[in-house]
């Protein structure tokens, strides 16, 4: 199913104008799971130049990923406002709260964005980051720095797989 969407992807931004393919790849950096890293690997199998699709890819990645942090963080702050009361000792965290808490306690904010992709995507990554309680500019910062990276490795890679295939 994710090849098949990839494939279309590749099929709708290939029929397009040079220009409209490095425009086209923005919004494809904001799709969940294809990000900045797919979206640079796309863009520059295409034939776009690594220092074009890297950029337009990372973008849309980006503002998609600041929304939703943004929004999550207001969401916690509207949750965390309202309570009067001490949390109750007795309820437990669910599973996925409890791994997330132990991958943050254990390799920190930075560790788990740039591991995060390998895992699940950036837009649910920070959010999460964030309603566990990680500072918010932390979380911004190295987010960013992680939908970057990745998309400049994709890029490279990309570019080594058409030249290598060309």
């Amino acid at each position: 199913m994710f090849q098949d969407l990839l494939a279309q992807l590749h099929t709708l931004v290939s029929g397009l104008e040079p220009w409209q393919q490095v425009l086209a790849l923005v919004p494809a950096g904001a799709i969940p799971f294809i990000e900045s890293y797919f979206g640079s690997f796309l863009g520059t199998t295409l034939g776009i130049h690594p220092a074009l699709a890297v950029p337009a890819a990372v973008i849309g990645n980006l503002l998609a990923t600041f929304v939703v942090i943004a929004l999550s963080g207001r969401a916690r702050d509207a949750v965390t406002a309202g309570r009067a009361r001490p949390r109750d000792e007795d309820k437990q965290p669910s599973r996925f709260r409890q791994k997330v808490a132990s991958a943050l306690e254990k390799y920190g904010v930075p560790g788990v964005c740039l591991l995060g992709p390998l895992i699940v995507a950036s837009q649910i990554t920070g959010p999460t980051l964030v309603a566990l309680g990680a500072a918010r500019g932390r979380v911004y910062l190295w987010m960013g720095v992680s939908i970057i990276l990745w998309g400049v490795v994709f890029g490279v890679f990309g570019s080594l797989f058409l030249a290598a295939i060309v």
